[in-house]
C-alpha cells in the first residue's frame, strides 16, 4: 500500500517536472520546484515508515526547511535582483 503511494508520488513529481522545464513564467518554475521538494519530503517520510526508520522524519523536516528557505530566497532574488538588504531600500 505504501509502496503504491510512493509510486504515485513519483509519477506526480514527473508531471510537475514538465511545469518546471516549460514554465512559462519563472514563478511557475519556482512553484514546480517547490512542489517537487514537497513530494520529496513525503517520500522521505514514507521510506522511513516502510523501513521502520524514524530518523528519516528528521531528515524530511530538515529538507522541508531548506526547501522553504530556498524558495523564499529565490523569489526575493527574482523580485529585487539581490539578497542583501541594501538593495531593497535603494540606498
Amino acid at each position: 500500500m505504501f509502496e503504491l503511494a510512493g509510486i504515485v508520488i513519483i509519477l506526480a513529481a514527473v508531471l510537475v517536472l514538465y511545469r518546471v522545464i516549460v514554465g512559462p513564467l519563472v514563478f511557475d518554475r519556482i512553484l514546480g520546484a517547490n512542489m517537487i521538494g514537497t513530494k520529496t519530503i513525503i517520500l522521505l517520510a514514507l521510506i522511513g515508515f516502510i523501513y521502520n526508520r524514524p530518523h528519516f522524519l528528521d531528515i524530511a523536516l530538515a529538507y522541508a526547511m531548506i526547501n522553504f528557505i530556498a524558495s523564499l530566497a529565490f523569489l526575493k532574488y527574482i523580485q529585487t535582483g539581490g539578497l542583501d538588504e541594501q538593495k531593497e531600500g535603494g540606498k
